[in-house]
């Protein structure tokens, strides 16, 4: 997500648009062994705009140039990563190819199980504490050699600098609290915690990272449990911090000891950080739901907010 944050007038503005009709079109034209084609347009975010195919199928089509090269990212890193991790993630089957009437290359994979998460409960949200341990463990853990044959990036976009970022939050702050998005208490405990980060930090270890943790790319089962991890755009080569993340953004208080105790022991400067990372990305999150009504996000977003700010 955080790519996307030096323009903060709709940063999320598609560069090209694709229709279910055209969609179904062109996924007939590549893999025709999947005539006839229904599609079923399941959303559109900040980079793709995505198809229920066959009602077994999820087609993946880039909205914008920088997430076309992100797809071919996911495309070419995914099947070797998917099958290890013990929560499912998109494990691409079908790949496409740039054509005259869309330029960029897409992505089809099995449907995943599981549905957007919403409202759900202190006690929903400890049901994802251990999977979510596991979970990042195993991709943290995941051989740093192998992930540089994978073509995977490192961090370009310098996602967790804090002299970069926090000037940015800042202006994040004020543009929600002006959208009437932030109440004073909640504004005035943002501040309190920007400012007990005071300078840079130094912690530099690398691993296999996500990169985009977030409520809207996971989903949960019936029970409220994580199910399946999805959009994997921003995968890369960093700092575990900015997966540890939605520790914060999501994870309520009582459950991060456990899942420290699970995933390993991990230092104070890095828990800050993630915190960090938690709140910042909260935030784009919200001006998002803002800009596009969404006012169930805008919910989710705010509650986040709480309880990344908790302890």
């Amino acid at each position: 997500m955080d790519r996307r944050l030096s323009n903060m007038n709709q940063p999320w503005s598609p560069e090209k648009l694709i229709s279910d009709l055209k969609a179904a079109e062109i996924i007939e034209k590549q893999f025709p062994k999947l005539k006839p084609v229904t599609t079923e347009i399941l959303g559109e975010g900040f980079d793709n705009s995505v198809f229920l195919v066959n009602k077994q199928f999820v087609f993946r089509f880039p909205r914008r140039e920088i997430a076309a090269k992100l797809m071919q990212t996911e495309n070419r890193a995914l099947p070797a990563l998917a099958p290890l991790l013990p929560i499912p993630a998109p494990n691409p089957l079908f790949i496409g190819k740039p054509e005259a009437e869309y330029p960029w290359q897409f992505g089809g994979y099995e449907i995943l199980p599981g549905k957007t998460a919403a409202a759900l409960t202190h006690e929903q949200r400890m049901l994802s504490v251990e999977p979510l341990a596991h979970f990042l463990r195993t991709l943290h853990d995941f051989p740093l050699e192998e992930a540089k044959k994978l073509q995977i990036p490192y961090d370009q976009l310098d996602r967790i600098n804090i002299l970069k970022r926090k000037p940015m939050l800042e202006t994040n702050i004020e543009s929600a609290r002006e959208n009437g998005l932030l109440n004073q208490n909640l504004v005035e405990s943002l501040y309190t915690f920007l400012a007990t980060i005071t300078e840079p930090i130094k912690e530099r270890t690398q691993t296999l990272v996500h990169g985009d943790l977030h409520i809207r790319n996971f989903l949960v089962n019936e029970t409220g449990r994580i199910s399946a991890i999805i959009d994997w755009g921003d995968m890369h080569i960093g700092n575990p911090a900015i997966d540890l993340s939605i520790i914060y953004s999501f994870l309520p208080a009582s459950g991060r000891e456990h899942f420290f105790k699970l995933y390993g022991d991990v230092e104070p400067e890095v828990k800050k950080l993630a915190r960090f990372k938690a709140v910042y990305s909260i935030l784009v999150l919200l001006l998002y739901a803002e800009d596009l009504k969404d006012e169930e996000l805008i919910k989710e977003a705010q509650l986040s907010l709480h309880v990344a700010l908790s302890d």
